[in-house]
């Protein structure tokens, strides 16, 4: 039996085959230098507003999205606000 994609399955394929963009917990938090630890328990917090992918039981983080949210925490100077 044959099923038509959804907007959903295609949607994940498109993301998946640029799997090179995507990371795991370990690469990804090598990219901000931070534990992998951390980068768990940013997400069940929601501390930071770092996007991630769930494809059944692994997480993803996209590089682009990651370098994106290190470039919106650019600061020019000392000023922690």
């Amino acid at each position: 039996m044959h099923t038509q994609p959804t907007a959903h399955t295609s949607g994940l394929r498109a993301v998946l085959s640029t799997g090179s963009d995507l990371l795991d917990d370990h690469a990804a938090a090598a990219l901000l230098d931070v534990s992998p630890g951390t980068l768990s328990v940013w997400r069940s917090t929601g501390r930071y507003a770092l996007p991630f992918l769930k494809i059944g039981r692994k997480v993803r983080y996209r590089r682009s999205d990651l370098e994106a949210w290190m470039q919106a925490r650019t600061r020019e100077s000392g000023a922690t606000a």
